[in-house]
């Protein structure tokens, strides 16, 4: 089984693994076998379309977690330039399972922020598996409360299972400063649109997801909790984690339905990690065109319309 698929995609890989030696052969070798590629390519992308044609909830939660799925800072790589990055909270220390800093965007100077996970086992542990701890949200606070007094943008990205529940963690008050954050979002002076690009787990998500604008792309996951914690919690069994993720409505088509979604960004076939700058040419657009039509609202509109779309969640 090839790590860097999930379990329903392993006829991919091996169709894929297929034309790759006949790559090797064709290269080595004065065969012309051209055709033959060409034939299983068709094969493979026509594979691909059905497979991810009729994905359940429980698959678009395993593909919102892909190994090879982009993060933050790959988006910050396509879509950003003069991206500084800022570090610490002044208070404890630096934490790098959230990231942020000053860039542009389209020209326009922004305060990009988001959770960040390790590609590789020692980055993975270095950033917690992408799950902040109290200084990271703090952090995140301090780069926040400086856009507002520049008067930039500020762009997130969520990306997060949640956050980190250690001892530690709880020690230092977790969850104060996530719910210090959540009200000092919903008062900030610039616009704020938030980005799911993976999975968005419960206040660690959320943590930075109070916005004027919430885009998702088409398999990521928002939800107050993973669908095997829900399982667990109901069932006793992590097993009946694809049941919970149905019953939830966790993907990003069923948050659009419910209206919880303002946007909803289609990716490549096969997923964001298959084609990087396709997916954030098409996050981009949305971006730009959002960022523009918020910039124009004056300060007090601003914040009726954050505050309205907040008291909204409880009437879905």
């Amino acid at each position: 089984m090839n790590p860097n698929y999930l379990e329903f995609e392993q006829p991919i890989a091996e169709l894929e693994a297929k034309i790759e030696e006949l790559r090797l052969v064709s290269s080595d070798a004065e065969l012309n076998i051209t055709e033959e590629i060409s034939n299983l390519q068709e094969k493979c992308n026509t594979l691909t379309r059905q497979i991810f044609s009729d994905l359940s909830p429980w698959q678009v939660a395993q593909l919102a977690r892909h190994p090879r799925r982009p993060y933050t800072l790959d988006y910050v790589k396509h879509l950003f330039t003069e991206f500084d990055e800022l570090h610490g909270d002044r208070h404890f220390a630096d934490d790098p399972s959230i990231v942020g800093g000053m860039a542009r965007f389209n020209g326009r100077p922004v305060m990009v922020i988001g959770h960040q996970k390790g590609r590789e086992i020692e980055e993975k542990v270095r950033r917690n598996f992408g799950m902040p701890k109290p200084e990271g949200y703090r952090k995140a606070c301090r780069l926040m409360e400086m856009a507002e007094r520049f008067n930039m943008p500020i762009l997130t990205f969520i990306d997060t299972p949640g956050a980190y529940p250690g001892i530690g963690a709880e020690e230092r008050g977790q969850s104060e400063a996530i719910a210090y954050n959540l009200a000092v979002m919903s008062r900030l002076k610039v616009p704020v649109i938030s980005t799911v690009i993976g999975e968005g787990g419960s206040g660690g998500a959320l943590a930075i997801g109070v916005c004027d604008s919430l885009v998702m792309l088409g398999y990521s996951t928002y939800s107050v909790i993973s669908p095997e914690g829900c399982a667990s919690i109901l069932w006793k069994k992590a097993e009946y984690a694809s049941v919970a993720a149905e019953a939830m409505g966790v993907t990003a088509e069923r948050l659009k339905e419910l209206g919880l979604v303002d946007h909803l960004v289609p990716e490549p076939l096969g997923g964001a990690h298959r084609s990087q700058d396709v997916a954030a040419a098409s996050l981009g657009e949305v971006l730009g065109a959002e960022l523009d039509r918020l910039c124009k609202l004056d300060i007090d509109t601003l914040l009726d319309q954050r505050y309205k779309r907040i008291r909204d969640y409880g009437s879905v």
